[in-house]
């Protein structure tokens, strides 16, 4: 039986000529003007009210463990936030080499520092422990079982899994076996739905315990191509995401269950920084709890829902429970146990019963408040279009007066 797996790749985004161009290129672009531009390409910290967070919590004190394909820690926003790591890829080379920059671009949305008009994370104190499982291409889901035991072996209290795929009987049985050990490590594990608008999450998301992340876009609306079906655990912004671009320089954007992985990683971060004492059970109840949806719970589209982590971290909301439950296999009625679906349950059966249907164009996912955490976020992406479109007149303006 051969298995099916793949890095949770970035779909590239259609952009607007103006947006591309600023993106695809910043090369004699002012240090200020550029750092204002990428600020207003990444909506989503607007979104979450990141600037009032970011008072009460940076990440500090926590690491995330990456398992991905490596991450460059000579890129600037990454200097002195990557931790060595491992490489099981290759074991006698670094893992904070990356030709890939997948992993990069996870890393960066966790901990970016922003410097030089780069990529701020949503969590720029954390630090950022990369496991490399692949180069370019993954081989299997051996090498990313093999990563996630390698990060439960590590000081990183989360582990963050932007791969996946269907296992083979063989892959399955090990990668179940890494997930046990690490949760029995007391690591809070989040891995990538998915990306192929299938009614099934890719592994390892579709363990119990593992939180399995969707992807919602600046409108708060599913993803068309995000992955669903039950066990979905939460949901992230994932779509019109800025990182460096795989191929060439410079900055582009990209969509996909990786990225909201990433942050999704970075919110638990931000709240566990906060409250240190707490266990990863409670850091993700309080996750659970605060989540923004508009029905029933869990969703096959947005599991819990939308992260929030504002709500904790500037309202003081969620109760963090006991220490020792896991409130995912509390919420599925496993008790304590990690017994994993086979690959033939979880193949594409469609959408299924769930009690929320898949959002079309212009249903949303989650529930409008007066929160600003909460708020519409295409009133943000309009706001962050319109600082985008001004900053390129200035910068033409600027152009032609020193040509002139």
């Amino acid at each position: 039986m051969f298995s099916s797996v793949r890095a949770v790749r970035s779909r590239p985004a259609l952009l607007g000529a103006a947006l591309a161009a600023a993106l695809a290129c910043s090369v004699g672009t002012a240090p200020t003007a550029l750092a204002d531009d990428m600020r207003s390409k990444q909506w989503y910290l607007d979104a979450m009210d990141a600037d009032a967070m970011w008072k009460v919590s940076t990440g500090s004190g926590v690491t995330v463990a990456v398992v991905d394909s490596g991450v460059d820690d000579t890129v600037p926003e990454l200097k002195g936030r990557v931790l060595p790591g491992k490489n099981i890829d290759k074991p006698t080379k670094s893992a904070r080499e990356d030709t890939n920059r997948h992993g990069t671009n996870m890393g960066l949305l966790i901990a970016g520092s922003g410097t030089q008009g780069g990529v701020k994370g949503l969590a720029p104190g954390a630090k950022v422990l990369p496991v490399k499982a692949y180069e370019n291409v993954l081989p299997g889901l051996k090498v990313v079982s093999l990563g996630i035991r390698a990060a439960a072996d590590t000081e990183a209290k989360i582990i963050s899994v932007s791969l996946g795929g269907s296992p083979n009987e063989t892959e399955n049985a090990e990668l179940k076996s890494a997930v046990d050990y690490a949760l029995k490590k007391g690591k809070l594990i989040f891995a990538a739905a998915g990306n192929d608008e299938l009614g099934r999450i890719d592994h390892p998301g579709a363990y119990p315990g593992v939180v399995a992340v969707s992807a919602v876009d600046s409108k708060g609306k599913v993803a068309q191509w995000s992955n669903h079906g039950a066990g979905l655990g939460l949901a992230a912004p994932g779509d019109e995401i800025p990182g460096y671009c795989t191929r060439g320089t410079g900055y582009c954007a990209s969509k996909g269950t990786s990225q909201a992985t990433a942050i999704t990683s970075a919110t638990a971060a931000l709240i566990w920084s906060a409250h240190p004492d707490w266990t990863g059970n409670q850091v993700l109840r309080v996750m659970m709890e605060t989540a923004g949806h508009n029905g029933k719970v869990p969703s096959q589209f947005i599991g819990y829902g939308t992260v929030r982590p504002a709500q904790v971290l500037l309202k003081g909301n969620g109760n963090p429970g006991p220490a020792d439950v896991n409130p995912l296999l509390a919420a599925r009625g496993a008790g304590a146990s990690t017994t994993s679906p086979s690959p033939a349950d979880t193949a594409d059966k469609g959408a299924g019963s769930g009690d929320q249907e898949k959002p079309q164009a212009g249903k949303a996912a989650d529930a409008e408040s007066e929160d600003k955490d909460s708020a519409p976020w295409t009133v943000i992406a309009i706001i962050a279009a319109v600082v985008v479109l001004i900053g390129g007149a200035v910068a033409a303006v600027r152009v032609r007066n020193k040509r002139a």
